[in-house]
């Protein structure tokens, strides 16, 4: 083999290494730089600059301190939430800003897509095929309404497609006949099908 052909070869290998370990160690590193970046975003929502320097609560400017008291505060809320009486304040706070003036507004679509993901009324947990574009494409949504009467359309249903490699997605008022529900695929698998453009394997 000429040493032409021998260096040809090398680099041939050389950057089909480079890219394996690209393949492995891209997902690991953006992974900890995200869970990085919400650790210290938590952790910095206490103001550590206004805490003086001499007093007993020093400790508060330690890395990790505020991200564990939020974390604690948050257990502490869910817990009081879960009381008669605490639970009753809330609710009175959560309708106070329900119904003032454009706050709700905010407050309301903040708090449907938090319920959406992690609450007791989940939306995104009926998987499902749905015909948009033509008889022959599928896409893959989640089931947010399943009557929209009040839009004014009977025998329709509202959908919820994502959009791949993003947070975002779009809404579609679409027949129910155009809908087919995946029995047999979970809502976490259909989510990570669709957010990665369909590499995942259900």
């Amino acid at each position: 083999m000429s040493p032409k052909l021998k260096l040809k070869v090398f680099a041939s290998r050389l950057l089909r290494y480079f890219f394996q370990g690209l393949l492995i160690l891209a997902p690991i590193g953006i992974t900890a730089l995200t869970l990085y970046w919400a650790f210290v975003t938590i952790d910095n929502l206490i103001p550590k600059e206004i805490i003086p320097d001499d007093t007993s609560y020093n400790f508060l400017k330690y890395k990790g301190v505020g991200f564990a008291l939020v974390l604690i505060l948050v257990v502490v809320v869910g817990y009081l939430s879960s009381s008669f009486i605490i639970g009753r304040i809330f609710d009175l706070f959560d309708h106070l800003l329900e119904r003032t003036p454009f706050i709700k507004y905010i407050y309301t679509s903040i708090k449907d897509v938090f319920d959406a993901f992690v609450g007791e009324k989940k939306k995104f947990d009926h998987p499902v095929l749905v015909q948009i574009y033509g008889q022959d494409v599928w896409e893959m949504g989640f089931i947010t309404q399943t009557d929209v009467t009040h839009l004014g359309l009977e025998g329709y249903m509202a959908v919820y497609v994502p959009h791949a490699y993003a947070i975002t997605g779009k809404v579609f008022i679409v027949p129910k006949e155009r809908v087919k529900p995946l029995e047999n695929v979970s809502a976490g698998e259909a989510m990570k099908f669709a957010v990665s453009g369909g590499v995942t394997n259900i």
